[in-house]
């Protein structure tokens, strides 16, 4: 990205280039900035209001003739905000905004991608099937009819026969391979502890536009799919997919226990025979519920919590649920702690830079269909 936040004590400080998006009007341009600032701001849309103001101050953001006011009435005009009755110059995000930021999310993160990516999880299997595909195949007993391709097979029965004595035996026939599609249960977890801001890295930023984004996907190309989200910090709760754009990093500690038992919890209630659990986090647990009471150690991996957890993880291989976690962080300890974890677990772990969490989630979603496509 060419524009991201960077926590501060003091504040966030944003670096733009102006020469992104240049061959956009300039209420688009505008319009990707509010985008941005809206998932950076938690959903602060006064907030927000004021870092574009300072924006302004120092990159130029606006025209004399085209300023804060009119984008804000444009925003209004096009659905996305309404004035709050109850407060003056006070808005309120509208489901419209909600549904533009998962579609541009999708757009952003998994539109170049899926250029070259089917559409649906399909498996290919002789006989009946959900849908055809482009792919062909000898005909065989139990094939539809419906699904034998005439041009090919008459092309066949020249090849074999000639024209002379043209004839079509059941060897000419060509069939289009049937598919059928598989359903799968997801929950993605978030991390929100307190590790996920800092060192002025924003790493719960880029975590929101890719859930975003994944529930987009799903949306668009497998509705058939269920997927929950769970957050987890000190404790750990599921959340709605309206939520998303709003949650921020709290002072807590993180406590992956919590999370997985949510996640095990969630998946347990579908009926779908492929279950997946996809976790964003920095890799540390650092707190547990003992008893009634919480324990937490910032310092280093603590051994109680980590066997804890180790145990969720060989809970999830019993129960034959995938587990992938997504690595936001680099050091070595933690690196050497998600091995271990996702070897527990028979999962995996992927180490990405923020920029290629989205890629990493897509692709890894759609193996683990592949995979998991012929279970019922």
């Amino acid at each position: 990205m060419t524009f991201a936040k960077m926590p501060k004590k003091q504040g966030i400080h944003f670096f733009y280039d102006p020469s992104y998006l240049s061959n956009k009007s300039l209420y688009d341009r505008l319009l990707h900035i509010f985008r941005e600032l809206f998932i950076a701001s938690s959903g602060e849309v006064n907030e927000l209001f004021n870092w574009m103001n300072e924006l302004d101050k120092r990159f130029n953001l606006f025209e004399p003739s085209y300023g804060l006011p009119d984008f804000i009435d444009d925003l209004k005009r096009n659905g996305y905000l309404k004035e709050d009755v109850r407060e003056a110059f006070h808005f309120i995000p509208t489901g419209k905004l909600e549904i533009d930021l998962r579609k541009n999310a999708f757009e952003a993160i998994f539109g170049k991608l899926r250029k070259g990516i089917a559409g649906k999880h399909k498996i290919k299997k002789t006989g009946i099937g959900d849908e055809t595909s482009d792919g062909l195949k000898p005909f065989e007993y139990g094939d539809l009819f419906q699904n034998i391709h005439a041009l090919e097979s008459v092309k066949n029965a020249f090849i074999n026969h000639g024209s002379n004595a043209f004839r079509i035996e059941e060897s000419d026939l060509i069939s289009q391979e049937s598919l059928q599609e598989s359903q799968c249960s997801t929950v993605l977890m978030i991390d929100i502890s307190h590790s996920m801001i800092l060192y002025g890295e924003d790493r719960i930023s880029p975590a929101k536009k890719v859930a975003l984004a994944l529930a987009e996907m799903i949306h668009r190309y497998y509705p058939k799919d269920k997927l929950d989200f769970v957050v987890f910090g000190d404790e750990a709760w599921q959340i709605e997919l309206k939520d998303i754009p709003y949650l921020e990093v709290g002072p807590f500690h993180t406590n992956t226990v919590a999370g997985l038992n949510l996640a095990l919890e969630l998946l347990n209630k579908r009926k779908s025979s492929n279950k997946h659990i996809m976790m964003i986090t920095d890799g540390k647990p650092s707190c547990i519920k003992r008893g009634k009471e919480l324990y937490k150690n910032s310092f280093g991996l603590d051994r109680f919590i980590v066997s804890r957890t180790l145990a969720l993880a060989r809970k999830c291989r019993k129960q034959k649920i995938d587990l992938t976690t997504f690595m936001v962080a680099t050091d070595p300890y933690l690196v050497e702690f998600v091995e271990q974890f996702s070897k527990e677990a028979n999962g995996k772990a992927l180490y990405t830079n923020l920029d290629g969490l989205g890629e990493h989630i897509l692709i890894n979603y759609e193996n683990n269909k592949r995979k998991n496509a012929g279970k019922k």
